[in-house]
C-alpha cells in the first residue's frame, strides 16, 4: 500500500513539553511546573466582554484580518507601550489564532525552498518545525549561559550565509527567561541591516520583563520595515484558551500572511476578538498585578536554587527559570523523569528546546507560591538523594 504520509512531517519530532505533562496527569499528588500557562483566570472584565458579545449575537465571521476595532487598539497599544507606530493598522496588522499561527504563516509567506532561517536555541519548540514545514533550512545558533543566553552580534554574524533570509528573535525567552536589552538589540540590528535580512521577533512575553521595560527591535531605526512583530494575549492577559495572537509588519508581508490565514483559518474567533479589545483598553492593572506576582515567585526560586547549591543564572523575563543539573551526570530527560516519578513534580528537560538545552531543566513559575514551595522542598529532597548516591557529604 502506498505510504500516505509526508516524509518531512514524519521526521519532525513531537513536542517534548507535553510528554511530561501527560504523564503527570495520570499521577496523584503531582505538581506540574511544566506547561507555560498562567495560573490566573482571565480577568473578569475581559471574560464579561466576551460573554456580552455572545449575548448580543456577535457570533459571525469577522474580516479575515480581524476586527477593525481590535487592529486599531493593537496599533494604539504598541505605540503607547513601546513607541512603535503602525499608522496603517488595516494593512500592517493581522489577527491570528494565537502567536503560534503567526509564526507558521509568517514563515510560509516569506520562505522560498532552501532559504535559511537562523534560530537561536534554547527556544520555543515551534520555530524549527514551522521553518521546516515552510521549506526552509533551519540554522541553529547555540546560546550560552555565560552570555545569559542572549544572542550576541558575533554569534549572529558567524552564522549568516548568502542563503540567510530570516532571524528568529525569541525574547523574552522561553525556556531560559533571558532578555535582550537595548544595547544588545542595537548591535544585532547593525548586522541585520548590513546583510539585508529580516527578523521574526516573538514578543509574546513582552509585558513580563522584570529588570527593565521591554525593548522591541522594531523600535530601532530601519528595523520596523524588516521585522514581523509577533505577540498575543495568552501570557500577559492570561487568555491561553481564547487562542488569539497578532502579527505586525510591512504591508507586503502581512498581505501574503493574510492570504494564507484566509484559506487555512478564515478568521480568528470572534468572541475572543471582542474580549481582546477590552483587554487592551482596560487591562493594564491586571497585567501589572500578575507581573508583580510572577516577579515574587521568580525571586523565590532564584533564592531557593542558591540555597540548594543548584547553579542558575538569574532570568529577567517570561515566567521560566533554567537551572543547570550537569553536576549529576544525568541527561535532562532522565533527571526530569526520575524527579517526576520519585517526587511527583513535573518539569521539562532542556533538550525539549534544542540540543544545547542538555544539562538544564525548564521550570515554570506560572504556579502558586504554595505549589512552588512544596515543589522546592521535594527538589531539595531529590538533590540530597542524588548527592548521597554519589557519596557527597
Amino acid at each position: 500500500m502506498r505510504n500516505p504520509l509526508a516524509d518531512r512531517i514524519v521526521e519532525i519530532k513531537p513536542s517534548g513539553i507535553r510528554k511530561f505533562f501527560d504523564i503527570a496527569q495520570e499521577m496523584k499528588d503531582t505538581i506540574s511546573l511544566g506547561v507555560g500557562e498562567p495560573d490566573f483566570d482571565t480577568p473578569w472584565h475581559i471574560r464579561d466582554e466576551g460573554i456580552y458579545s455572545l449575548e448580543k449575537g456577535k457570533t459571525f465571521y469577522t474580516s479575515n484580518a480581524g476586527l477593525k476595532e481590535l487592529r486599531e487598539e493593537i496599533a494604539e497599544y504598541l505605540y503607547r507601550k513601546q513607541g512603535i507606530r503602525y499608522e496603517h493598522p488595516m494593512e500592517e496588522i493581522l489577527i491570528t489564532v494565537g502567536g503560534s499561527e503567526a509564526i507558521d504563516i509568517g514563515f510560509r509567506a516569506m520562505i522560498n525552498p532552501g532559504d535559511e532561517v537562523l534560530i537561536p536555541q534554547p527556544s520555543f519548540v515551534s520555530y524549527e518545525p514551522c521553518a521546516v514545514m515552510a521549506g526552509a533550512k533551519p540554522v541553529i545558533i547555540d546560546l550560552k549561559e555565560e552570555n545569559e543566553f542572549r544572542l550576541t552580534a558575533a554569534e549572529l554574524e558567524e552564522n549568516i550565509t548568502d542563503r540567510t533570509k530570516i532571524l528568529v528573535l525569541p525574547f523574552p525567552n522561553n525556556p531560559t527567561g533571558a532578555i535582550m536589552e537595548r544595547k544588545d538589540l542595537e548591535a544585532i540590528a547593525e548586522v541585520i541591516l548590513k546583510h539585508d535580512i529580516y527578523v521574526m521577533s516573538d514578543e509574546i512575553y513582552a509585558e513580563l520583563s522584570y529588570k527593565e521595560k521591554h525593548v522591541s527591535i522594531a523600535q530601532l531605526p530601519g528595523m520596523k520595515e524588516r521585522t514581523i512583530l509577533i505577540n498575543g494575549f495568552s501570557k500577559a492577559f492570561a487568555m491561553t484558551g481564547w487562542r488569539l495572537g497578532y502579527a505586525c509588519g510591512p504591508q507586503a508581508i502581512i498581505e501574503q500572511m493574510t492570504k494564507i490565514h484566509q484559506y487555512a483559518i478564515m478568521c480568528a474567533p470572534t468572541t475572543s476578538q471582542y474580549a481582546a479589545v477590552e483587554a487592551l483598553r482596560n487591562g493594564d492593572r491586571d497585567v501589572a498585578e500578575m507581573c508583580t506576582a510572577y516577579n515574587q515567585r521568580r525571586r523565590f526560586l532564584v533564592h531557593a536554587f542558591r540555597e540548594m547549591g543548584l547553579p542558575c543564572f538569574e532570568p529577567y523575563g517570561a515566567f521560566y527559570i533554567f537551572p543547570c543539573i550537569r553536576e549529576f551526570g544525568m541527561s535532562s530527560d532522565d533527571f526530569a523523569m526520575r524527579f517526576l516519578k520519585e517526587e511527583g513534580v513535573a518539569v521539562v528537560p532542556g533538550t525539549a528546546f534544542g540540543d544545547c538545552g542538555e544539562g538544564y531543566l525548564r521550570i515554570s513559575y506560572a504556579a502558586s507560591l504554595e505549589n512552588l514551595r512544596t515543589a522546592m522542598e521535594r527538589l531539595g529532597h531529590f538533590l540530597e538523594k542524588l548527592r548521597g548516591e554519589r557519596g557527597d557529604r
